[in-house]
């Protein structure tokens, strides 16, 4: 029995009649957010490059992945064993320059034979756009970044990083006068234009805007931290340390981490 086999027998006496009860209760929609969960405690994994973590964290990923196929099997959708062939064919058709006779000249124009191949598959519903793909429940900050790719693989795009930072000096003078008539509907559409504009500069500068928001976050809680440490050492709470305290510690924290 190779290790697939055992992990499905495992699935299946899981959610067998004298099973788990919880694993039987499960649906598509039950555990999908577990899938989200594990994803970005994945994603975690990779940037802290912890190893070990890692090895743990695909593993939950691929649970999964297995999960989904199992419930999907038992109500006669598909199977585990549909989903890898119909993955391995889709792999060798969009790889015709390893698998066939195409040629490519770089990674670029892979990505681009790529989203080609992905609109001539007649096993896609027709799209009426070629943005109609991207998932709409993308985290916020990724949707953008989808949206730009696939627009600038068409030539709609800024020509470098310096006209991007235009546009988001001018974002930010809108921004500002919507602040200044107040208009709440008007703020939050500018703060939206601002935020997409500097996730077209990151990805201007090959930079995951949601990587890097991620390193900010680890920052920050590093930093506040040390206030929080601070206030305790000092026997008082934190609404009453006083904001220049507060600023002073944090200024204090950026020289250590």
């Amino acid at each position: 029995m190779d290790v697939l086999d055992r992990l499905m027998d495992i699935m299946d006496t899981l959610r067998a009649p004298d099973g788990c009860p919880w694993d039987r209760e499960q649906t598509h929609k039950s555990i999908m957010k577990c899938l989200i969960e594990e994803t970005y405690e994945l994603a975690e994994a990779i940037e802290d490059d912890n190893i070990e973590d890692m090895k743990e964290e695909l593993g939950d990923v691929f649970l999964q992945v297995v999960f989904h196929a199992a419930i999907a099997r038992d109500n006669r959708r598909f199977t585990l064993d549909e989903v890898v062939n119909d993955l391995c064919d889709k792999l060798v058709y969009r790889h015709p320059h390893v698998f066939g006779d195409a040629s490519v000249r770089d990674s670029q124009e892979v990505i681009k034979n790529w989203e080609r191949l992905k609109r001539k598959e007649t096993t896609k519903k027709k799209r009426e756009s070629i943005l109609s793909g991207i998932p709409n429940h993308l985290p916020a900050l990724l949707h953008a970044r989808k949206i730009q790719a696939v627009t600038s693989r068409v030539g709609f795009d800024w020509e470098n990083p310096e006209s991007v930072m235009e546009k988001i000096k001018e974002e930010i003078q809108e921004l500002e006068a919507a602040m200044g008539e107040k208009d709440p509907d008007q703020m939050e559409e500018e703060v939206g234009d601002l935020i997409f504009s500097v996730v077209n500069l990151a990805r201007q500068l090959k930079i995951d805007p949601e990587s890097a928001l991620r390193r900010t976050n680890k920052k920050f809680t590093r930093r506040f931290y040390e206030i929080e440490k601070a206030a305790k050492e000092q026997n008082i709470g934190l609404s009453d340390m006083p904001l220049a305290e507060k600023d002073r510690i944090w200024e204090a924290a950026k020289g250590k981490c």
